[in-house]
């Protein structure tokens, strides 16, 4: 199967991965990940999305993802929130029309307040200006962010100074092996501080074992993400 085809059938797959609250221990909402058809070599999200820059129809598929991950959380029962995830070169691209936004979610009985906006590390060619006011826009009509991979290099801790996002998630490699090192430890104990200052909720992930989630938990890190807690699946958990 070529890429025309996957656009054309919308041959999408959508998983969702759980994130715990750890206060609690609820399911708080779901990452939805996407994957191409099986069995092809477009499967990998990462190969099918390097085939849509090079074809120069990165948008097109995005938008496809997207619309069709809402629909599976709708059709999943969409409960808790829903962790979607875009590039900001899609956020802050022009020509999008909030009422027609409002009609799709409206259909499918999805409030914006259930979606948190996922910012991608696909970080090229930002200008923060027009990410911050389409992300005012997107705010004015319910949606949250998330900044993904906090850590993972020092653009990603500019976003989190001009953005105020509402949920960070730590970059796995700071989480896992968490418990047996004190470097990490301090790592995450200082995006929690930092993030309590900024009015953001951290979300540590790559959880792959119990003595990694209670030293998380113990730190005071909001939320949790990683097999451990659950694998990604068709179904919500």
């Amino acid at each position: 199967m070529h890429l025309g085809e996957v656009l054309e059938r919308r041959a999408i797959t959508v998983v969702f991965q759980p994130i715990l609250a750890l206060a609690d221990g609820g399911i708080v909402g779901h990452e939805a990940l996407v994957r191409g058809p099986a069995g092809t070599w477009l499967e990998s999200p990462t190969a099918l999305f390097a085939a849509a820059r090079e074809g120069g129809c990165y948008e097109a598929l995005a938008i496809v993802c997207i619309q069709e991950t809402l629909k599976a959380f709708a059709a999943n029962g969409s409960r808790g929130l829903l962790f979607l995830n875009m590039s900001p070169r899609l956020v802050q691209r022009r020509g999008f029309d909030p009422g027609r936004a409002r009609r799709f979610l409206e259909a499918l009985a999805l409030p914006p307040a259930s979606v948190v906006i996922e910012l991608t590390e696909d970080f090229p060619a930002i200008t923060m200006r027009h990410l911050r006011e389409s992300l005012l826009l997107y705010r004015s009509m319910g949606f949250r962010v998330a900044l993904d991979d906090l850590g993972e290099g020092f653009s990603t801790l500019r976003l989190w100074s001009e953005l105020r996002p509402e949920f960070v998630k730590a970059d796995k490699h700071f989480v896992r092996g968490i418990a047996r090192d004190a470097v990490k430890r301090q790592f995450l104990r200082s995006i929690h501080h930092i993030a309590r200052r900024c009015g953001s909720q951290v979300i540590a992930e790559g959880i792959e074992g119990a003595e990694d989630l209670r030293a998380v938990r113990r730190i005071g890190v909001a939320m949790a993400q990683g097999w451990y807690i659950g694998r990604p699946g068709a179904t919500l958990a």
